[in-house]
């Protein structure tokens, strides 16, 4: 039995083609299916919504790898919230989200299932008490983010498990930053694990997707009858780009973290940054979480900078190396400005980010070359 996770990345769900032998699992570019007879169908599949065999393959990897009894891709990340959302709530129920969920999350609660009926809480996750006090007779799910987007908040997956299992709610953990290399929430008592699989899962910003994996076999089948009446499936080509970026995410995470760790002792070395985020230090907040439910700290960095506001958008248009733009986890490292770009959406709200904050996605270049090219940008 096949126990390694490179090793499940790099075959869960990819047994060679039994026609020709192909080692890659073929891009079935197909909507539909000849029957053998009405009803006849061949391994299960009859039109591409409902199935399609390379999307198959990558959901069979991504459920592998984290643990799960079954894996969906979906057209993108919050596709994937969706369909949680729909397929476990509704209109009246109650939602408990990180105190510093990621923009978009935020706007789907805020803007989209207000609407329906579906209402919400920010609460610090870090905060056991406030969550426990946050809890309602209609709360469904507590959501996670750990560690969150931009601040890089730790939450502690186990013990918010049992919060959320005592009140009869579902836990919903967002694994994007972590990765299933380095987290792994259903073992931890999650009951539904999302990804944005554009970022670290596909791992070279040429495609975008989500997934989502259940523990159990009932809400795997709830989430993926809402995933084919929905519709907003991956396509064969993002499925196999997916799946192509997953068989090294070992090794890049690998890379990833060492570099980030040098990019953070240069940060905080450097007297024109003020506050550096990162669970890897010994000072984070949930650094002692974080250690315990993570193999490693992540590729995520954020930093404030002396100078506010506009300083902090002229460190992002003076790198050279660091790439000015949104979105995160792919090879090359990219910096971004979450005010006014990723979480431009929660301006004016409880969950609004610092105006002087920096937030980097540091990639697997050669480390020499980003800390001289932070070491410019920042200038002093």
């Amino acid at each position: 039995m096949i126990e390694g996770f490179e090793t499940l990345a790099i075959h869960a769900g990819q047994a060679p083609d039994p026609r020709t032998g192909a080692v890659v699992p073929p891009i079935y570019a197909v909507s539909t299916y000849k029957q053998d007879g009405v009803g006849g169908l061949r391994e299960g599949y009859e039109y591409s919504r409902s199935a399609n065999p390379t999307r198959t393959a990558l959901e069979e990897c991504v459920a592998a790898l984290e643990g799960g009894t079954r894996g969906l891709a979906f057209a993108s990340g919050l596709a994937a919230e969706d369909a949680v959302l729909r397929a476990l709530c509704r209109p009246g129920d109650h939602v408990i989200i990180p105190g510093d969920a990621y923009g978009g999350t935020w706007r789907l609660f805020d803007k989209v299932y207000e609407g329906w009926g579906l209402h919400y809480d920010p609460v610090p996750l870090g905060d056991l008490d406030a969550v426990r006090a946050a809890v309602r007779p209609d709360t469904r799910i507590i959501w996670v983010e750990t560690p969150t987007n931009p601040l890089l908040g730790i939450a502690d997956i186990e013990a918010l498990a049992a919060i959320a299992h005592a009140a009869g709610a579902v836990l919903v953990v967002d694994n994007t930053f972590a990765t299933p290399y380095l987290q792994q929430p259903l073992a931890l008592g999650a009951d539904v694990v999302v990804h944005s699989t554009t970022k670290y899962a596909g791992g070279h910003s040429d495609v975008v997707g989500g997934a989502l994996v259940a523990r159990d076999k009932e809400i795997g089948d709830r989430l993926a009858y809402h995933q084919n009446a929905m519709g907003a499936v991956a396509g064969p080509f993002d499925a196999w780009l997916t799946l192509r970026g997953l068989k090294t995410l070992a090794v890049r995470m690998d890379r990833h973290c060492d570099n980030a760790e040098r990019v953070v002792d240069l940060l905080l070395s450097h007297p024109r940054v003020t506050e550096v985020y990162y669970p890897g230090l010994a000072g984070h907040p949930g650094h002692e979480v974080a250690a315990k439910q993570m193999r490693r700290f992540g590729g995520m960095v954020s930093f404030r900078v002396a100078g506010g506001e506009e300083e902090a958008v002229a460190i992002c248009d003076r790198t050279k190396i660091f790439i000015l733009g949104e979105s995160l986890g792919g090879v090359e490292s990219l910096i971004e400005h979450p005010g006014r770009m990723t979480h431009a959406s929660v301006a004016g709200s409880a969950l609004e980010v610092p105006g002087d904050l920096v937030r980097l996605s540091v990639g697997i270049e050669s480390v020499s070359d980003l800390l001289a090219d932070l070491g410019q940008a920042l200038g002093g």
